[in-house]
């Protein structure tokens, strides 16, 4: 990597640069795509309020509409907030409306396209990078800090922001130079100025225009001094002119294939492989643009082989002009790089996910990877039932050692719990219209709660430490209130129906947080770096099992934990078969083995 420039080598082998997007760009387009989301989320309200009933007679119907209504605007909000940045990401090949707008786009370390799991990886990391509040404070120093401009969510997921533009007009310019031109200058055998010299002679006639006369002048009198030996020994003209007609002269000779008279070796081919070649870079020029707007498919059967053999004779002519300008940089060099770095993120984009794919990965690979997981699983679950089972002890024995755990709330819901109990009530009192609507919010609390101990892995594990150790505590703290206050068999009623997904859920984001965090402490024969971009795509597809059962936990808890009427021992039921059908989908891929997922590129 140089200054803002990271290089990275493609399978076949060429080195393609690409520039990195700074602070400000990423930010504007974060802004674009915060107003965006704001925009859908405003237009999801106005949507569910233009359907919310206005003339119904019955109000009870009214308000068991109005009530799925509004559990349909929470999983609305948060499928946008979260959903927006990964899937825009995973299916746009690295570019949300933003990105696009400020032609940034994401993609990895070796240049691929982002995979899903990497978008999920980066984007989840959020909740981070964030931090404080909404204010991304983390995020920015991060990528000030980091010398490839990586928030903590690239660091994770091993990606890249990049700027894109195709081709700039000065390359353009430089690789089809006018037929005009020539025709009025002599080509020399030889140009006489060094590439650094022409550039410098070059940037000025293109911009002495916009410069002041005093300027120009002055200018002009530095320019002429540098380069006395290389103008004309006549007094035609000007000095401007005089320096005109050089750069023309000089021009005209690299156009034309003649090498600088001090070059050696491989340098001297420079200009005759510009100008051989020149004429199939803008042919391909123009089939890229076309390929970009219509996808592969618009160039035809036949155009797709010839876009990918052309490809690969444009990285030959990387690798031939790279060597002749001994690593240079040059306006031809960073041209033909812009074509083939934008032909590699075509040619090498993910290709879209198919269904059997998604429930294949659901069904089979994230109970194998639950599995493969499980001594973190298990640490994770130890830090959150082992406070849990000595805070519900102390508290037992001693009911005001609770004030040291838990908000003066809960003591007021226990004081409730026990004249529920005597007049034959629930642990929570919530009406049947209203319980769609506790549904979703449960879910979308509890998923991000997953989302957070996943993230917090980053901080070498122990932040997701501390969610776990802390949840543990409060958990029993509350059931050793209401078993010191004789009203167990109450929250356990309401506890036991969704508990065991919820609990397993919460031990299975904790084992992916601590996951991503052992790649710091005991990351074994790789660097910490690969260790850390290889466990998080282990440790996402936790947070896919995670979610997936705190989706199932969450509509159990909204409509069936808070039934009062229900006894004990039918809650204790259902319980049972929820843990059943848990056994049973942790066992799926064990016997039978999943169909391999089709290959894909991977550089790391």
């Amino acid at each position: 990597m140089v200054g803002d420039r990271v290089d990275v080598e493609t399978p076949e082998l060429v080195v393609v640069s690409y520039d990195l997007a700074g602070v400000g760009s990423r930010m504007n387009a974060a802004i674009i795509d915060y107003l965006i989301c704001l925009l859908l989320i405003v237009g999801v309200i106005v949507l569910g309020a233009s359907a919310m009933p206005r003339d119904l007679v019955d109000r009870a119907r009214a308000d068991e509409i109005t009530g799925w209504a509004i559990a349909i605007l929470i999983m609305a909000q948060f499928v946008v907030l979260w959903g927006y940045y990964v899937l825009f990401e995973a299916l746009a090949d690295g570019r949300t409306i933003g990105k696009r707008i400020m032609r940034l786009r994401v993609v990895r370390d070796g240049g691929l396209s982002v995979d899903f799991g990497a978008s999920a990886v980066r984007n989840l990391m959020r909740i981070i990078d964030m931090q404080p509040g909404f204010t991304y404070v983390v995020g920015i120093v991060s990528m000030i800090l980091n010398k490839q401009g990586k928030r903590l969510g690239d660091i994770a997921s091993g990606t890249i922001v990049v700027r894109e533009e195709l081709v700039p007009p000065i390359a353009a310019a430089a690789a089809a130079p006018t037929a005009s031109a020539a025709s009025r200058t002599t080509a020399k055998v030889q140009a006489e100025l060094s590439e650094p010299e022409f550039t410098l002679l070059e940037r000025f006639v293109e911009r002495r225009g916009e410069l002041d006369a005093v300027r120009r002048a002055t200018f002009v009198e530095q320019l002429s001094e540098r380069f006395a030996p290389h103008l004309r020994a006549d007094n035609e003209g000007t000095m401007l002119a005089r320096l005109l007609r050089l750069h023309a002269a000089e021009r005209a000779a690299r156009d034309q294939g003649a090498s600088v008279r001090r070059d050696t070796g491989a340098a001297r081919e420079r200009h005759a492989i510009v100008a051989s070649n020149a004429p199939r870079w803008a042919a391909f020029a123009g089939r890229l643009a076309t390929a970009q707007k219509g996808g592969l498919k618009s160039l035809g059967e036949q155009g797709v082989r010839e876009f990918v053999q052309e490809y690969r004779e444009l990285t030959a002519d990387l690798a031939r002009l790279r060597t002749a300008t001994a690593g240079g940089e040059s306006r031809e060099v960073f041209y033909l790089n812009r074509l083939v770095s934008s032909a590699h993120n075509l040619l090498y984009r993910r290709r879209a996910i198919r269904p059997d794919a998604a429930v294949r990965y659901l069904f089979f690979t994230v109970p194998q990877e639950i599995r493969r997981s499980s001594n973190v699983i298990a640490l994770a679950a130890t830090l959150l039932f082992v406070p849990m089972a000595v805070t519900g002890v102390a508290v037992v024995r001693d009911p005001d050692a609770a004030v040291a755990f838990l908000p003066p709330q809960m003591f007021d819901r226990a004081e409730a719990g026990v004249r529920a109990a005597r007049d034959g009530g629930g642990y929570i009192d919530v009406p049947s219209l209203y319980r769609p609507t506790m549904a979703s919010g449960i879910i979308a609390n509890n998923i991000q709660v997953a989302f957070m101990a996943f993230a917090s892995g980053i901080t070498a594990g122990l932040l997701t430490c501390f969610v776990l150790f802390s949840n543990g505590l409060s958990i029993g703290a509350v059931l050793g209130l209401y078993v010191s206050k004789g009203i167990g068999s109450l929250i356990i009623a309401f506890i036991a129906p969704h508990g065991v997904l919820e609990l397993t859920a919460i031990c299975i984001a904790g084992g992916a947080g601590l996951l991503l965090g052992s790649a710091f402490i005991i990351p074994g024969d790789r660097t910490r770096r690969r260790a850390l971009v290889e466990n998080g795509k282990r440790a996402i597809t936790l947070v896919a099992g995670a979610t997936f059962l705190l989706v199932g936990a969450g509509i159990i808890e909204g409509f069936i934990s808070p039934i009062p009427w229900w006894p004990l021992e039918i809650k204790l039921a259902v319980s049972a078969v929820t843990a059943l059908l848990l056994y049973a989908y942790l066992r799926q891929g064990a016997a039978v083995r999943a169909r391999p997922a089709p290959s894909v590129p991977d550089i790391d």
